[in-house]
């Protein structure tokens, strides 16, 4: 056994771990990589959407609600709120369920590809801690066996068994917490967007649907269709 003073290098606690290591190993591979890819993920979208409402309630209130798409549009393929708020304008005097549903539904999609990946983290983190449990029960067994099996028994040889099998438990533990906490973070992120999403489309479509808003609305549309 290499040991450096009282501590042990990462390969060796990796040694001692036992057979149950190799799936940690794997899980902990794989809470960082969805981590990772989460993360760099919703750092390419730009999920605010209040500077979006504010100029797009600008437009509906003057009327220019073609405008409002042209502005939009360029948007859509890095700003999310911009593709649903895309979705609004274009079925503009539609009425207010249908826009809503409309907008529901897009908005659905765009939360799901979000949220992708985020229920693996919770998984993970729930397999990781119940196979480093099952490794330190598997570890105890064995060590207590050891005991069983040796002519003397001392404290050095039951603290060592012990402490070798609850290395799968420290690892776990560490695993799944990576994993909560990613899970919290992200989940946090795409909370506050789906919100901010609701609030804003909200109140412009109380503005589209309001008595002066809609012959703007109609002009636009028969405007598109001829």
């Amino acid at each position: 056994m290499m040991e450096t003073g009282n501590s042990f290098s990462l390969m060796e606690l990796f040694r001692m771990g036992g057979l149950f290591m190799w799936p940690l190993l794997f899980f902990s591979v794989a809470v960082i990589a969805i981590s990772l890819e989460r993360a760099i993920y919703l750092g390419c979208h730009n999920l605010r959407m209040d500077d979006l409402g504010v100029v797009l309630s600008d437009y509906i209130r003057e009327g220019r609600l073609a405008e409002g798409r042209e502005y939009l549009a360029p948007l859509v393929k890095r700003r999310m709120g911009a593709e649903i708020l895309l979705t609004l304008i274009d079925r503009a005097g539609l009425g207010e369920q249908r826009m809503e549903r409309a907008v529901e539904i897009q908005a659905l999609s765009c939360i799901n590809s979000l949220e992708n990946g985020l229920n693996f983290l919770t998984s993970l983190g729930s397999i990781s801690q119940l196979t480093g449990f099952l490794g330190t029960v598997s570890g105890m067994i064995g060590a207590f066996r050891s005991i069983s099996l040796a002519t003397e028994v001392n404290a050095q040889i039951v603290a060592s068994g012990i402490y070798e099998a609850l290395i799968t438990t420290a690892f776990g533990l560490a695993i799944a917490i990576i994993a909560v906490i990613s899970h919290s973070i992200f989940s946090h992120i795409v909370d506050r967007f789906s919100a901010d999403v609701e609030q804003i489309c909200s109140t412009l479509i109380a503005e589209m649907t309001s008595p002066r808003q809609k012959d703007s609305v109609r002009e636009m549309r028969f405007h598109d269709d001829h």
